[in-house]
């Protein structure tokens, strides 16, 4: 199963560095477990934190992020996957700027994922906020 996990986790992570949207969501399954380490009322100047279910919102998540950030400008690195069964961890560092005023941030994060039947069916993001949005409650 182990190799099966990093196969699924590889090609994730490949559709969303490409910026396929769609496709990045048909590999989680409906419903989703998509949890983010936010204020539960979230924030309004980033609206892609906010619950997902589906694939179409898994969808909505990354064309958010894309339309608030410059793509060109990301220099979001993984740094490894750990792999334990059908659980893996990756670690990294995500770096944005954000469009409407030029701020760049740089964050560690995780995702902590499950993968069953070829589909991640847990995504829970735990990240270090960014520092561009003003003060946060957790981070």
């Amino acid at each position: 199963m182990s190799a099966e996990t990093r196969d699924i986790v590889e090609e994730l992570l490949g559709r969303m560095v490409k910026g396929d949207h769609d496709r990045t969501a048909e590999l989680f399954a409906e419903p989703i477990d998509w949890q983010l380490n936010w204020p539960a009322e979230g924030h309004p100047a980033v609206p892609w934190i906010r619950p997902r279910s589906d694939r179409a919102e898994v969808a909505d998540h990354f064309r958010s992020l894309e339309t608030h950030h410059v793509p060109e400008m990301n220099g979001t690195s993984v740094t490894r996957t750990l792999v334990d069964g059908a659980n893996p961890v990756v670690f990294g560092e995500i770096v944005q700027t954000v469009r409407d005023n030029g701020s760049t941030y740089t964050s560690p994060f995780a995702p902590n994922l499950t993968v069953e039947d070829g589909l991640v069916t847990r995504y829970h993001i735990y990240r270090n906020g960014g520092r561009c949005f003003g003060p946060q409650a957790r981070g």
